[in-house]
């Protein structure tokens, strides 16, 4: 299965959320989408972006998306509303990413919906995650890698957010079934998701067979708090064959 099937990623409105390779996994999937299966694949944010120029064909800079993808003539297309500074782009209110999903001028529309600062693994605030109303998959996403980690800033997004959720304290070591716990929770990767949603959780960094177990493990954990979750993605997204294994219920 390739890594759009796994993701259930063919088609539609797909949010990112979480911490851990949120924009690698954007970037994969637009390319893959493009590239072998010739979708109109885009890809957008409703939260600040760094400049992702390079992993596309063109990015338009502007507040009608829906006239800029229907004059395009190379995929995968960012669009963005403003450049905010010299390393990043805005993001589109949530209902403007609807506006474009609906318009039918993309097979695929990716967004980042969350931010994470570079982290491994987080939860998110009251404003996050700014989901489109109308999205059909939302994937959240931890690196396997901050297991065993210590849950302070240098390695969590929000790490109050997260201790909140898992009863850890600062400085305890983060465990699988802490990151089972926050993705499964609706304080956490499930947050905000809109009913008729289908909801993928990716974990990532699957470097090696050490971390795969690690991941297996957080993997059944999620699955049996998480009824809603039928599929757990385990990945190196830096690969070139990403999928690392799925588990189902």
């Amino acid at each position: 299965m390739d890594v759009l099937e796994a993701l259930r990623a063919e088609s539609g409105a797909v949010a990112v959320v979480g911490a851990g390779g949120k924009k690698t996994t954007l970037y994969t999937l637009a390319e893959r989408a493009a590239r072998e299966r010739s979708l109109r694949a885009v890809v957008t944010a409703t939260v600040r972006i760094p400049i992702f120029d390079r992993r596309v064909e063109a990015v338009a800079v502007t507040d009608d998306p829906v006239t800029a993808l229907e004059r395009a003539d190379a995929w995968p297309v960012g669009v963005v509303p403003e450049q905010k500074g010299e390393d990043r782009y805005g993001g589109y209110d949530p209902e403007v990413v609807d506006d474009i999903a609906a318009a039918g001028v993309a097979d695929l529309v990716l967004v980042k919906a969350d931010g994470a600062r570079t982290r491994e693994f987080k939860a998110p605030n009251d404003r996050e995650p700014q989901l489109p109303r109308h999205v059909d998959t939302v994937v959240p996403i931890a690196s396997v890698q901050a297991v065993g980690k210590p849950l302070s800033a240098d390695h969590v997004h929000r790490p109050e957010r997260v201790a909140a959720i898992t009863g850890l304290d600062r400085g305890d070591a983060i465990g699988p079934e802490d990151v089972a716990r926050v993705l499964a929770s609706d304080r956490g990767g499930r947050k905000g998701v809109p009913d008729g949603a289908t909801v993928v959780p990716l974990l990532n960094k699957v470097d090696d067979p050490e971390l795969r177990d690690t991941a297996e493990e957080i993997g059944w954990e999620l699955l049996e708090r998480a009824p809603a979750v039928s599929r757990v993605v385990l990945a190196r997204m830096v690969a070139d064959d990403p999928v690392v294994d799925i588990l189902e219920s």
